[in-house]
């Protein structure tokens, strides 16, 4: 594949983010984890991730008001975006698709094939 991808990784549950972690375990990821939007957002001025995968539902602030927020940085706000969830609606699929969104992955996901689906993804737009 190439270059490395630096996701920006955001998930409330622990439990998730280490699956998600074991998944993404290899030379073509580089994760930035958070448990919450508001922990990211601390740290966004420094951050440079090529992609964000970011929960939905999460306490405080969610996943698309957390990529609302980080879009007021002159250097995120191109970075693509997948969201997660498990709760997917065609109106809400068009929303996040309308803010930017290349794709939804739908919990819960195939941890074995959860890196080819990022990679083709993020290879798409």
């Amino acid at each position: 594949m190439g270059d490395t991808i630096k996701i920006l990784y955001i998930e409330d549950d622990q439990d998730i983010r280490t699956i998600t972690q074991i998944a993404l375990d290899n030379e073509n990821f580089e994760l930035l984890m958070y448990e919450s939007g508001k922990l990211a957002l601390l740290e966004a001025q420094s951050l440079k991730p090529d992609l964000f995968l970011f929960d939905v539902m999460m306490p405080d602030l969610d996943g698309p008001s957390t990529l609302k927020k980080l879009r007021h940085y002159p250097h995120l706000i191109n970075i693509p975006v997948i969201f997660m969830t498990a709760k997917i609606q065609p109106s809400e699929l068009n929303e996040y698709l309308e803010m930017g969104a290349i794709g939804v992955i739908s919990k819960p996901f195939d941890p074995m094939s959860l890196a080819d689906e990022i990679i083709a993804l993020y290879n798409s737009q």
